[in-house]
């Protein structure tokens, strides 16, 4: 079972590990941006040189160059010239909100409840495996993150969050499980667990844990993993309804706003 260092490094190496497709610079924007806001990349962190970052995500040196410029405009990055010179994380919580934001607005309803679809059955799974599987020592383990839980603040529970679903992944023992669950949260991790800002979701998120946890003890793996997916699904329904409060702030009634998403057809 992984140890806390042991996840840091294997979500590390997730963020650096060679993009699917066609390797352009939105792509690798994209990848830093999340790992950036979902704090996998901390503030003042230096990033690989432009050769080394093209490198690892397998691209072309100018598309990762293209992409550090973007993330400077944005914020994200700083670079400095000289012999300790580089790109280093800048972390500002007021910029990563508006560009989690930016991310929700581009996203249609139905690219959001895919995701739903695609976390749900991923973590769902490693519940369900790891309710059989699990030995006692996991289940402690299991403990002392809900234990360690921060739900002072949506950052400290979204870390809680990521944390038990990986813990319950490497329980699982599938290796293709705890990569796939580290890749979704490197990727959506921010954008997914939006709704914990709220504080009835993050004591919410704490119910969920403590039932995935008794369920795994009592060797309930439907319950585990119908808990972790149901968890999953209004998580996927705050940002749905998230959206379009977003929407409506930014236009006025009758405006661009009102139109239907084009990926769900006509407003019935």
């Amino acid at each position: 079972m992984p140890h806390a260092a042991g996840r840091t490094d294997a979500t590390r190496a997730v963020v650096f590990a060679p993009l699917e497709g066609a390797g352009r610079a939105e792509l690798v924007e994209q990848r830093i941006t999340d790992a950036i806001v979902a704090g996998v990349l901390r503030d003042g962190e230096r990033l690989p040189s432009e050769s080394d970052l093209a490198r690892s995500l397998g691209v072309a040196v100018v598309t990762a160059r293209e992409a550090l410029v973007a993330l400077r405009e944005n914020g994200l990055v700083h670079t400095r010239r000289g012999r300790d010179g580089g790109s280093f994380v800048t972390f500002d919580p007021d910029a990563t909100t508006r560009l989690v934001e930016s991310r929700l607005r581009s996203l249609s309803r139905v690219e959001l409840r895919d995701l739903s679809l695609h976390y749900a059955a991923i973590a769902g799974m490693a519940a369900e495996v790891a309710a059989d599987r699990a030995s006692d020592d996991d289940l402690a383990s299991l403990a002392d993150i809900d234990a360690r839980a921060d739900l002072a603040t949506a950052g400290g529970a979204r870390r809680a969050v990521g944390r038990f679903h990986l813990e319950v992944a490497a329980i699982s023992q599938s290796p293709r499980l705890v990569h796939e669950e580290l890749r979704l949260q490197a990727e959506a991790g921010p954008l997914l667990w939006m709704c914990l800002r709220e504080e009835d979701a993050r004591d919410r998120s704490r119910i969920v844990r403590l039932d995935v946890i008794q369920a795994i003890r009592d060797v309930q793996p439907e319950r585990a993993r119908r808990a972790t997916s149901e968890h999953i699904a209004g998580a996927v329904q705050w940002l749905i309804d998230e959206k379009s409060r977003i929407d409506l702030g930014a236009h006025p009634a009758g405006g661009p706003a009102s139109v239907a998403d084009p990926a769900e057809g006509p407003p019935a």
